[in-house]
């Protein structure tokens, strides 16, 4: 008899493009330059992304082109948090501290701010045209497409 094992990548979905953006700004600044440019309607959603295992969150928008059938996510790459530490130095008295801690959706792109996914089955759209006005909003630093394949932590991109 022949034994047939599923792995997780046989049901991996490449329905979408991600595209990563290197900005300073504020998320939601940030969302009302890309509505701006690229004509979206981004929302925060009511709830952020909440990982137990990172103990992070990360804000997330969203808006639904119902005439193309497409899905804009824009979520946060970093979270910062600020933790108290205890340092035992000998003294009576506790010293504590503060240490700020980084933690990335996907620790692939650590140096990323900003992912946008763009969720569509017939993948009707023009990448490099979203990319090209993504980079003429002024504030962007820079931004690129990047290859889904290389990247280990996909199902941190689930969001539903």
């Amino acid at each position: 008899m022949a034994l047939h094992k599923l792995l997780v990548d046989d049901f991996y979905d490449a329905s979408y493009s991600l595209i990563a953006i290197h900005c300073r700004l504020e998320d939601f600044r940030l969302a009302y330059l890309l509505n701006k440019y690229l004509d979206l309607k981004l929302q925060r959603k009511l709830q952020d992304l909440d990982y137990n295992y990172f103990d992070a969150s990360f804000s997330i928008y969203e808006w639904e082109n119902k005439k193309l059938d497409t899905v804009w996510n824009l979520v946060s790459n970093i979270c910062k948090k600020d933790e108290a530490t205890l340092q035992s130095s000998g003294s009576l008295f506790e010293n504590s501290t503060t240490v700020t801690r980084t933690v990335n959706l996907l620790p692939e792109l650590k140096t990323v701010d900003y992912l946008i996914k763009v969720s569509n089955e017939q993948r009707n759209f023009n990448e490099k045209i979203i990319l090209n006005r993504i980079q003429s909003i002024p504030q962007v630093i820079t931004t690129y497409s990047v290859d889904i394949e290389k990247i280990k932590s996909k199902d941190h991109l689930i969001f539903n």
